[in-house]
């Protein structure tokens, strides 16, 4: 994903300042900037304030990716920000920050932030050292060790063309290593997201945790508990949305995450069924490849795909115990999806769509008479069509389906119909009756 990092000869960063790179030693140029980020930079210059992009685009860009996302960090407050520029939005309540719009782009604008007795963060903390407010202003020396991590610190001016290098975050790239800036346990109390984000970089990089920086990990995961459900969602997506989800969800099964963000899951797959890890795996394998073909994914169809192994089953039990197995699938939908959402909270526009797909797992089945023909115009049935192909791929249901129903999508209206009178002939087709609940026999009297 991410092209050999040129080597940077570097000195250690000491208290008296940032190490400096020139252009000459990262190879960057201003243009590989957004057009955007460098004249809110150029804005706040002339307005006499501090400004620099910053972050992870100037770590992306020395890995040569290419950023979606460009950020500025100033000595403007965010209200001083605001007034000079007319298309821009404060937001946040923990940590304000101000959108800016520039043509198509939306810049994030932060205020530097003051670190507290040489530590990490000033602000209002919970009883745990979780960081509740954090709009306490300070200097750039300070607000770079208050940022996550060492490659994050990393501060540009288009003007001079320069890098300034606060924590040692260049070395930590030519290490390949995700490296907490401070002392870990603390910082992920203030945060326990940064454990989430310690992860998601390290799968994104191809990097590794660094042992310091991967330790309080596997005994702090229990304070994902206090974040709340919709902030997770959040992160969950940008974890498995990101183009490197199968080597997300390995990182997160070895740091025991994966249990906090799906934990029936977790336990389904405690179990060892290579069925429910292959389907997973494959699900996640086609995300990644669809990502990075610039093709669209759909957060339902890999919620659903993650909660498969639970629902299946569990509507199964209910099957066994006499429902029928529409009911018995609505029934087992409905009970994971209200337990997954204490979590991370799912907003309700895919829980819906998570449920049409798994819908669609019952209805595929059956194409007789104008139902196939009807199936296929429905919205969800490409979603529900590739779920069927995982489930053949990863061997919980013969193959004959999935190939059946792409032979219908690539035939001429002549054809599909042979196709569905052929299974018309030999019984295959399925019936309206064929998903009721069977009739119970009466006791004699």
């Amino acid at each position: 994903m991410f092209k050999s990092f040129k080597r940077i000869f570097r000195k250690p960063t000491t208290a008296s300042g940032p190490h400096t790179v020139a252009a000459d030693e990262h190879g960057l140029t201003p243009a590989d900037f957004s057009r955007g980020s460098r004249k809110v930079v150029e804005v706040l210059a002339q307005a006499g304030y501090q400004a620099y992009i910053v972050g992870g685009c100037i770590r992306d860009l020395l890995l040569g990716a290419h950023p979606k996302d460009f950020d500025v960090a100033t000595d403007a407050t965010p209200v001083e920000v605001k007034k000079l520029f007319r298309r821009s939005r404060i937001i946040g309540r923990r940590f304000r920050i101000v959108h800016v719009r520039m043509g198509p782009e939306i810049i994030e604008v932060t205020t530097f932030r003051a670190a507290r007795n040489g530590g990490a963060h000033s602000g209002q903390q919970s009883s745990s050292g979780m960081l509740l407010r954090d709009n306490t202003f300070g200097s750039i020396e300070e607000d770079a060790r208050r940022r996550d991590f060492t490659m994050n610190a990393l501060y540009y001016h288009p003007n001079s063309n320069t890098i300034y290098d606060y924590a040692d975050g260049i070395a930590s790239i030519d290490q390949g290593e995700v490296r907490i800036i401070g002392d870990a346990g603390e910082r992920y109390r203030e945060d326990p997201v940064r454990m989430l984000r310690a992860i998601r970089f390290a799968s994104k990089l191809g990097f590794k945790v660094e042992p310091a920086t991967a330790k309080p990990i596997y005994t702090l995961s229990h304070l994902l508990e206090g974040i709340p459900a919709a902030r997770l969602f959040d992160e969950s997506l940008k974890l498995l949305l990101g183009g490197s989800a199968q080597a997300t969800f390995n990182n997160l099964l070895e740091f025991d995450l994966f249990g906090r963000l799906f934990p029936r899951t977790a336990k389904q797959l405690a179990k060892a069924d290579p069925v429910d890890r292959r389907f997973i795996e494959q699900a996640l394998i086609n995300t990644d490849k669809r990502i990075r073909s610039d093709k669209g994914v759909t957060p339902a169809f890999l919620l659903a795909a993650l909660l498969w192994p639970v629902v299946h089953r569990l509507a199964d039990h209910y099957r066994q115990q006499g429902e029928s197995p529409p009911y018995a699938l609505q029934r087992a939908a409905g009970e994971v999806l209200a337990e997954q959402c204490r979590y991370i909270g799912i907003p309700r526009r895919f829980t819906l769509g998570v449920r049409e797909i798994w819908d669609m797992q019952l209805r595929l089945p059956r194409r007789a008479g104008k139902r196939a023909e009807r199936l296929v115009a429905v919205p969800r049935f490409r979603a529900g069509y590739d779920f069927l192909l995982l489930r053949e791929q990863a061997g919980e249901i013969e193959t004959g389906l999935g190939e059946w129903w792409t032979r219908y999508q690539e035939a001429d209206q002549g054809r599909r119909q042979k196709m569905v009178g052929e299974l018309n002939k030999d019984g295959r087709g399925g019936s309206r009756n064929g998903n009721r609940r069977p009739r119970r026999r009466r006791k004699p009297t």
